[in-house]
């Protein structure tokens, strides 16, 4: 199959979840990346396909979560670096600036993911996604100052517009250290 957009639906309803993530699966042809409990007791389906296929799954789960559905997406052309990024894969020798964006979702979260590593030459670190977080997500990425800078706007943008932005940070030469904190 091929995998070239996601689609993420998250719910305020555990029990939701599991109804929703069983009707995106008999929608279409998609494959299930996850589906999870997050905190604080919500609900994330995000399954992987072509593009139509994604879309249809995510819309027919969107009709069956009706109430529960608190946000929602389809990324067509998703970047490659999401998936090491969501998965703890990503493999970073050095830092060099080091930015992070926060915000209040998952779903808004990896939308600004994907528009951060589209808009400059960045390298996705780590995506986390609302556990042990109180339900909120972050994302943090290197490159050099300009890149980072210009990456952490453009993903904190697309935050922002969903009124779900907690905070956006630039860190120039951050410490070593911190590259150990990190996955």
């Amino acid at each position: 199959m091929q995998k070239n957009a996601i689609g993420l639906i998250e719910l305020s309803s555990i029990a939701a979840g599991y109804l929703v993530a069983d009707a995106m699966l008999k929608a279409a042809d998609v494959e299930l990346i996850l589906s999870r409990t997050i905190c604080s007791g919500k609900y994330m389906v995000l399954v992987g396909g072509d593009v139509a296929g994604v879309t249809s799954s995510v819309e027919a789960g969107q009709v069956i979560g009706q109430g529960a559905v608190i946000d929602a997406f389809v990324i067509p052309n998703v970047h490659p670096s999401l998936f090491p990024a969501i998965s703890g894969t990503s493999k970073v020798d050095a830092l060099e600036a080091m930015g992070i964006i926060e915000s209040f979702s998952v779903a808004s979260m990896i939308e600004a993911a994907d528009a951060a590593a589209k808009a400059a030459n960045v390298q996705l670190i780590e995506l986390r996604l609302a556990m042990a977080l109180g339900g909120k997500a972050f994302v943090t990425l290197t490159g050099d100052v300009a890149a980072a800078q210009a990456a952490v706007d453009a993903g904190a943008a697309v935050v922002a517009s969903k009124g779900l932005l907690v905070n956006k940070v630039v860190i120039p030469n951050p410490r070593r250290e911190l590259l150990s904190e990190l996955i």
